[in-house]
């Protein structure tokens, strides 16, 4: 099952999270439209303002690669099922709007985890 690997991939990420201040390690995986797998952990820093989610990361990462359309994210969490923050579901808004997120076993449409999210036609002179 794509799913079953999905879940798997982004508990492997989880492993290499660098969390030594809330000792919650995460990770994410993100499929494209290509079958291609992006994840990513979540990495703390004592400046916790500078911490970096796991599903932003995975979102980052697929951008840096040029990833076509996002259309799933599965995220794991140590402590068990966990929902994205909002910067999170921001960013997941702009670049993967018609994903489906999964944590645990519950799917949940992104534009169901931010109905009104703020986007490029919310900025004056937007090119977007």
């Amino acid at each position: 099952m794509i799913l079953d690997s999905l879940l798997d991939r982004a508990k492997e990420a989880a492993k290499a999270a660098y969390c030594p201040y809330s000792g919650l390690s995460v990770g994410a995986a993100a499929i494209d439209s290509d079958n291609t797998l992006h994840v990513g952990c979540n990495v703390e820093n004592a400046s916790l303002g500078l911490s970096m989610c796991a599903e932003r990361a995975a979102l980052f990462g697929a951008v840096a690669y040029k990833s076509s359309k996002i259309v799933a994210i599965a995220v794991y969490s140590s402590a068990g099922p966990i929902t994205p923050c909002g910067a999170c579901r921001q960013v997941m808004a702009e670049l993967a709007p018609e994903a489906v997120v999964y944590w645990g076993d519950k799917p949940v449409p992104v534009k169901d985890l931010l109905p009104r999210p703020f986007g490029a036609g919310s900025l004056p002179g937007s090119r977007r």
